[in-house]
């Protein structure tokens, strides 16, 4: 596993249940700022053996990205985790976003901002 992969793990095994993270945001704290492509690929594939809350990672606009039965499944955990969507569907991340206190380098940055570009 490269260390970007075992740092995407590590970020979205500590999101805390009635948060949510953004796979960009996900892909600068793992130190790939333009991965966040990545962070869907290691979503797909490690999901299910290291046990990850897939279900709080979305789209930098506070959507689901997941279409059909996985959108239904995605809404209802986040729901039931006491995430509230507004009436177009999404979520505030100004309320929901998990920003963790400290990065890969070590440097403490809370609330490390979210500038779109997913």
């Amino acid at each position: 596993m490269t260390p970007f992969t075992l740092r995407v793990v590590q970020i979205i095994q500590n999101i805390p249940q009635g948060k949510v993270m953004t796979y960009g945001q996900i892909a600068r704290l793992a130190g790939s700022p333009r991965g966040a492509r990545q962070v869907v690929r290691v979503l797909h594939s490690l999901s299910k053996p290291y046990k990850l809350p897939w279900h709080r990672v979305i789209n930098s606009k506070g959507q689901l990205g997941l279409k059909d039965e996985s959108y239904l499944i995605q809404k209802l955990s986040l729901e039931t985790e006491g995430v509230q969507f507004t009436s177009g569907n999404g979520i505030d991340l100004e309320r929901y976003q998990f920003h963790p206190d400290v990065l890969t380098t070590g440097d403490s940055h809370p609330r490390d901002g979210e500038s779109g570009g997913e």
